[in-house]
């Protein structure tokens, strides 16, 4: 399992290269939910996401040889673009398998910052499928978004950097996909505070995290129809053994649920994020007696939303 000492050593390696990104708080929403929240607010990180955290841990490590080779890999937006950028920045090139239905604004960001779309179907076989492909062909070095230590460890400096703000937190939420945030949330934040509680957020449409933990091994998504672009990936076989042993809970939230806290963040905070970032509020909405009185810090983990298809 990761150990603190890689989250730390991955801060110390990326720190020139991302964004120490602001906490900010809000009384009207404290007000509703009876809580005290402390937004971590990633969506004012490098390309807009947390995403650049693992990428640039990863990259950074990477061989002369390795990053000639080209790098591969597959992503519904935040994470390709955040490799795109770490790569380039280093002369490499980047080649990102993306499904079809990705939001635009998502699209242009990992052009943006140089990567080469190859798409895909959306749904996970047809992206594992082409994935292989673009690595037999390519020769490439494949950087997963997700089920990778490397990336794991640049994504717990997220919730490290949270603690050393305001270390008295009861607890951490965070949302959940394939588990690279989440297991780095938690090895960092248990590592700093035992006493702390962490919890993942995730679709009720994709909640495959949560099917995960009640059965006991890993189950497949059997639908990913949720606004969370974010949050259609299937849990990892490296990120789920650390959540299966270290997270408090996984708290589900509806579609209606995750629109509406995204609608009361735009409103109430004046901060753009996109909806895989808003489930952290939905959670605390969804469980106000959980959270009841608790300090809670939430991770907004990105804020790239395409501004032409609001759901509200």
């Amino acid at each position: 399992m990761i150990s603190f000492k890689e989250i730390q050593d991955a801060h110390n390696r990326i720190q020139p290269f991302i964004h120490r990104t602001p906490v900010l708080t809000n009384y009207s929403l404290n007000e509703m939910t009876g809580a005290d929240l402390y937004f971590k607010c990633e969506n004012f990180q490098k390309v807009g996401a947390f995403k650049i955290r693992g990428a640039t841990n990863t990259v950074l490590q990477l061989s002369e040889n390795e990053l000639s080779r080209g790098v591969v890999t597959a992503s519904s937006g935040n994470h390709g673009a955040a490799l795109a950028m770490a790569v380039s920045k280093l002369g490499g090139k980047t080649k990102v398998v993306m499904p079809k239905n990705t939001p635009k604004i998502k699209v242009n960001n990992v052009e943006r910052n140089g990567g080469k779309i190859i798409w895909c179907e959306p749904n996970q076989s047809s992206r594992e499928k082409t994935l292989k492909t673009v690595l037999e062909e390519s020769g490439g070095v494949l950087v997963h978004p997700y089920n990778n230590e490397r990336i794991i460890a640049g994504q717990g400096t997220a919730a490290k950097e949270l603690l050393e703000d305001y270390p008295d937190l009861d607890c951490i939420v965070s949302p959940v996909s394939g588990g690279g945030l989440l297991s780095g949330s938690i090895i960092s934040a248990k590592s700093l505070n035992f006493d702390i509680q962490v919890f993942g957020a995730e679709p009720k449409e994709a909640d495959d995290a949560f099917r995960s933990l009640k059965m006991g091994d890993i189950q497949s998504n059997e639908t990913t129809n949720t606004i969370c672009d974010g949050l259609r990936a299937q849990i990892g076989s490296i990120t789920f053994p650390i959540i299966q042993e270290k997270v408090d809970r996984i708290i589900t939230v509806s579609e209606k649920e995750i629109i509406e806290s995204m609608k009361l963040i735009w409103e109430r905070m004046k901060i753009i994020v996109e909806p895989s970032s808003t489930i952290t509020l939905g959670a605390v909405l969804n469980e106000k007696e959980l959270f009841n009185g608790k300090k809670v810090g939430l991770i907004l983990s990105g804020g790239n939303v395409d501004l032409s298809t609001l759901p509200f």
